[in-house]
């Protein structure tokens, strides 16, 4: 009989061991965006790695132990972020840390990871912070150079020539920025560039502002809440425009976020469909299920599919189990099937994906790939 155990349950049971039980759980630390505009991204994330936890916990845990994910607030802001990861890494048994909800979220957290040997695995996003050489980062999702190739390449061979880069005015925005400019240079194009502040809201003088460019393609890098009002106030003008966007938006949340005026929004997808027939979709699929989350969305299956990687690298790691152990493994996993979604690491190799797929939301708001 499956057991079903909600992820709030959990965390009551687990926060009620007596210390010398707590002491016996191999610990996954996370910082995400658990509260404010983007907390519906970070509690998927939470929720898909939480769940895959609990199902391996519900078959005896992993190396004798069972998991416990201690996911911290940092309300999207990344000073709370970097303080986190140091809260983080004192906790006992710590194997590694995961599901950092963004580049700019890990900034500060990276070097920390990296200074104490403990795996930095699955982070959100694609740009260029998160894909540098390290030894510690591994990541399990296509970047957003490969993101931004397949949609440019769809775009201009329709003919698509003017295009305005919806960015944020920060490091990580202006690397977005430049990943785009270099790929359009190869065909003699250059973009237009318009920077938003990060958790700014999106008014009128900014739609008109951005609009004065006369995009014949909006191309988003920045979250849900703030493209949701972007199209919102262009609808308002009566004023639409081709958009599409990096996975880094959160498709999902996107759609509930925009409602109806998500329609005709193109998203790179760095997971399969959530309704795939594939045996590690539907794995992820039983295992939310089973911690009392129906209709799994791609967040939630990305998140889970981190969590399988990180769970087999435990279980291979050489006893006794440590964080530098875990690490090893993570170098030394090769080509690792999860059940019809491959991803491979080498010790010259930390990031496991290339997967990249266009989907459009419909007027059902649904995403078709």
């Amino acid at each position: 009989m499956r057991v079903r155990l909600s992820l709030v349950a959990a965390a009551i049971c687990c926060a009620a061991l007596p210390a010398a039980q707590a002491q016996d759980k191999w610990v996954v630390g996370q910082s995400a965006p658990l509260s404010g505009s983007n907390a519906k991204f970070g509690t998927d994330i939470r929720a898909g790695a939480g769940a895959w936890f609990a199902a391996i916990n519900a078959r005896g845990g992993v190396q004798g132990r069972p998991l416990e994910l201690v996911a911290m607030d940092d309300k999207n802001d990344r000073a709370t972020a970097g303080t986190n990861t140091k809260a983080l890494l004192q906790k006992p048994n710590l194997l590694a840390l995961f599901g950092y909800g963004s580049a700019t979220l890990s900034l500060d957290a990276m070097p920390q990871a990296e200074a104490a040997g403990v795996p930095f695995v699955a982070p959100f996003s694609g740009a260029n912070p998160v894909r540098a050489k390290s030894q510690t980062l591994f990541t399990t999702r296509a970047s957003y150079g490969e993101e931004m190739e397949r949609i440019l390449g769809f775009w201009t061979s329709l003919g698509f020539k003017q295009v305005t880069v919806l960015h944020y005015d920060d490091e990580v925005g202006r690397q977005n920025l430049q990943v785009v400019t270099e790929y359009l240079q190869k065909i003699k194009l250059t973009p237009q560039a318009f920077a938003l502040k990060r958790n700014a809201s999106v008014g009128k003088a900014e739609v008109d502002a951005m609009l004065a460019q006369k995009p014949e393609l909006i191309l988003n890098t920045v979250l849900s809440g703030a493209l949701a009002q972007l199209q919102k106030e262009m609808a308002a003008q009566g004023k639409m425009v081709p958009t599409s966007s990096l996975s880094f938006v959160g498709a999902d949340q996107f759609i509930v976020a925009a409602g109806p005026l998500s329609a005709g929004v193109s998203i790179a997808q760095v997971v399969p469909s959530p309704s795939s027939s594939l045996p590690a979709v539907r794995e992820c699929d039983a295992a939310l299920e089973a911690a009392g989350i129906k209709d799994m969305n791609s967040t939630q299956l990305e998140a889970c599919f981190g969590a399988k990687v990180l769970v087999e690298a435990i279980r291979r790691a050489k006893k006794p189990v440590t964080a530098q152990g875990v690490r090893e493994a993570l170098a030394n996993l090769g080509t690792y099937d999860l059940g019809g979604f491959k991803v491979h690491f080498s010790p010259d190799a930390h990031h496991g994906s290339k997967f990249v797929e266009l989907a459009l939301v419909t007027r059902e708001g649904v995403m078709k790939r």
